[in-house]
């Protein structure tokens, strides 16, 4: 049963996380060896999927293969239980695809996860996501932000310890506030000349220290385009592996409507009517288009245009 009335893509994962077993090497090594075990298989940070181009799915490997293949566990995670089952994960990273005459040959392939993302079952989507963003913050995060000194994996990958200072280091998921500005019946979007021509957005940016999700998006607002924040209402939230943030979706209505695009941040922006929204959704609009379904972006404008 779903948490909340709407679920992005990459959210909504079914595993239970078992982290009360994280510490308990003995259960994960049983785990690891048992048979009915499975593990998915990430290579260069694209997840190893089997069936049809729609219609693709994870392609589960034995776990205790994740765990040959893991060498010493620095590439394993324990993801968690579906029911009874243990499903563990394991990044591989050389410049060899295993599925190609490899160690996983003949067991799927291995595809960009943005480009299947929105055909896999949701359930799979959010499972992939969890390992990717897992398997980011751990290769980033190698040595000890204390001493510099090399750190090792420990309970079942979500934990790196210091070999030399032992300070324990957990996962950090950046928060990031995404927002539709809007008066009256029309919102706007802005875009960044490194995008691809014609393309609109969403406003985003990163939460600060000691910022509330309202100011941080109020804040956004008048850095990236003069506008003034009257009321911030929640939309959703959407888990991004890229590499590893937390989107916080938000409608906000603003006081003025004179925008101004930001000479660091954006190109330009942009005011649209609902029924411009609707188009631009619809790819329709001429000359003009938005994220896919897969962004929450997307999923905002949505909202908003189908209100009046």
């Amino acid at each position: 049963m779903p948490l909340t009335a709407f679920t992005n893509t990459f959210a909504g994962n079914p595993l239970d996380r078992a982290s009360d077993k994280r510490g308990d090497v003995q259960w994960l090594g049983e785990k690891l060896a048992d048979p009915d075990s499975l593990a998915i298989a990430i290579w260069n940070g694209q997840p190893m999927v089997e069936g049809g181009k729609d219609e693709p799915r994870i392609a589960y490997i034995r776990a205790s293969l994740a765990g040959e293949l893991s060498g010493n566990g620095e590439a394993l995670l324990f993801l968690g239980l579906w029911k009874d089952t243990a499903v563990f994960a394991v990044d591989l990273a050389d410049g060899t695809d295993p599925a190609d005459g490899g160690p996983l040959d003949g067991l799927g392939r291995f595809v960009d996860l943005r480009g299947v993302a929105t055909a896999l079952p949701p359930a799979d989507a959010a499972i992939i996501a969890t390992a990717k963003g897992m398997f980011e913050w751990r290769r980033r995060h190698r040595y000890c932000a204390n001493c510099g000194q090399p750190s090792h994996p420990a309970e079942g990958g979500w934990k790196r310890v210091c070999d030399t200072c032992k300070v324990e280091h957990f996962p950090r998921t950046d928060p990031v506030v995404i927002m539709l500005p809007a008066k009256g019946e029309k919102c706007l979007l802005g875009r960044q000349a490194i995008w691809p021509k014609g393309m609109y957005s969403a406003l985003a940016g990163f939460l600060e220290p000691g910022e509330s999700i309202e100011e941080a998006c109020a804040r956004e607002l008048k850095e990236e385009a003069g506008l003034s924040t009257a009321s911030v209402r929640y939309h959703s939230t959407q888990p991004w592996p890229y590499p590893s943030s937390l989107m916080i979706g938000l409608i906000a209505e603003v006081e003025n409507d004179d925008a101004t695009p930001s000479d660091t941040e954006l190109e330009a922006v942009r005011w649209f009517t609902r029924d411009e929204a609707k188009a631009l959704l619809a790819g329709s609009l001429p000359g003009l288009f938005c994220p896919p379904k897969l962004a929450i972006a997307h999923q905002l404008l949505k909202a908003w245009a189908e209100e009046g």
